[in-house]
């Protein structure tokens, strides 16, 4: 958290995360969960929260 968006990303590729997604605060999602995948939430560009599924 705190990382720039994009750097964030980036690194979470690079430590084998097949699928990052960045959602801006209060989207509504559905509740399925893809092993594989890392999401963000992400304000003006930083990421304020990540969690996996």
């Amino acid at each position: 958290m705190g990382l720039a968006a994009d750097a964030a990303e980036q690194q979470a590729r690079e430590r084998g995360w097949s699928t990052v997604r960045s959602l801006p605060p209060g989207t509504m999602i559905t509740m399925e969960y893809l092993a594989g995948r890392l999401n963000f939430e992400v304000k003006e560009g930083v990421v304020t929260r990540s969690w996996k599924g």
